[in-house]
């Protein structure tokens, strides 16, 4: 609006000058703390519902877990060769575990031998455990690997450098199940990505094999790929031909874990948006290039959660060996039992194994958890 005695110059430069467009200051946060007896009433007795179902998860928590920590903690026999110890107690029979733990942990392997399969064991883990630190990706983390594996064989079957020979058919417990598990997770990854791939190609013969492959293994439970490969694939070798049962097992472990993880890296190249592709295309790349650099570290990354719980869900499933007569972990929990003095203490032999599990599968699911926060790319509007 022009003001009395301003030119048409003076106006446009008034209103061309800038505005003071300064936000208000910010208001400062509040002093006062929020007092606990606020939290509790806001988030566990806003209302009568709430409130009912806080007295239940109290009175829950009351009834099971001081007679938990009573029997595991309190009343529990930690130590000692004899069963009616144990018995006579009102608590855990942890000193079964003491007697049978190295054949919980390694099975029918011979006994004054069993330093050679928990060096192989530290060797897996530790090996897990450098893997899983972004700094140590390298190429030489590979040869690394490859190192272990051999290592690992050297000291499980023997047969070398003055160690006795064992027959894998006495391999058993913590071992076996982390052979079966760390083989076929590293065998079954790269071969999921190319079936994942080959089932988006835009060739029908590739396309067609890789569908048909997904969907046939996806189609039958594990045990029936176990019982394939143990009993019906030897029937179809040439006469006097054998393969391992070892090595049968893992083999279908493999391709029925591949089959589907390739699920889940087809949702995760699915997710990507066309525009990648085609700005890809753009840059003159070839399709191996345009996969490996730009598509595929996309597509892993979002499919991240799906690939960890398959491979959790794998690991667990080793336990199905049983059905082809391999002692994974939880066999040889079972089979502990089979000692008279010692069966009725069936639940300490089982949470043992359990926790064996749970420590494996929780670093799995933590791990994943890790690797999303440090491969998000995606920025916040400021």
């Amino acid at each position: 609006m022009a003001r009395s005695g301003e030119t048409p110059g003076q106006i446009i430069a008034r209103e061309e000058e800038p505005k003071d467009v300064s936000l208000p200051p910010p208001k400062a946060p509040p002093t006062s703390p929020v007092l606990a007896v606020d939290w509790v009433r806001q988030h566990l007795f806003s209302s009568v519902p709430n409130t009912l179902l806080t007295l239940l998860c109290f009175w829950l928590l009351w009834e099971t877990v001081p007679p938990l920590i009573d029997w595991a903690l309190i009343g529990a026999v930690w130590s000692g060769g004899d069963p009616q110890l144990c018995r006579d107690a009102d608590g855990a029979c942890w000193a079964f575990i003491t007697e049978k733990h190295r054949f919980i942990l390694f099975g029918l392997y011979p006994f004054d031998e069993q330093w050679r399969p928990r060096l192989a064991m530290a060797l897996f883990v530790g090996t897990l455990l450098v893997s899983s630190y972004p700094p140590f990706w390298r190429p030489w983390l590979g040869l690394l690997w490859v190192a272990v594996f051999t290592s690992c064989g050297i000291l499980m079957w023997g047969g070398v450098f003055g160690l006795t020979p064992v027959d894998n058919t006495r391999w058993g417990g913590v071992p076996l199940t982390l052979i079966l598990a760390v083989v076929g997770l590293v065998c079954a990854f790269p071969l999921s990505i190319l079936l994942a791939l080959g089932r988006r190609s835009d060739l029908p013969a590739i396309r067609m094999v890789c569908v048909g492959f997904i969907e046939l293994i996806r189609g039958v439970p594990l045990i029936s790929v176990l019982f394939m490969a143990s009993v019906m694939f030897p029937l179809f070798l040439p006469e006097g031909v054998t393969i391992d049962k070892l090595l049968r097992a893992q083999v279908g472990i493999i391709l029925f874990t591949a089959a589907y993880l390739a699920e889940a890296v087809r949702g995760g190249l699915q997710s990507i948006p066309r525009g990648q592709f085609e700005a890809a295309d753009a840059m003159g790349l070839s399709y191996w290039k345009k996969t490996l650099l730009i598509i595929l570290p996309q597509a892993l990354k979002v499919a991240i959660p799906p690939i960890v719980n398959q491979f959790i869900s794998m690991f667990k499933d080793t336990s199905l060996v049983i059905i082809i007569g391999l002692f994974d972990l939880l066999t040889t929990a079972k089979t502990a039992l089979a000692d008279p003095p010692w069966r009725a203490f069936y639940i300490e032999s089982y949470l043992f194994a359990a926790m064996i599990y749970w420590a494996f599968c929780f670093f799995m699911s933590r791990y994943s958890q890790y690797l999303e926060r440090r491969l998000e790319t995606g920025h916040k509007r400021s």
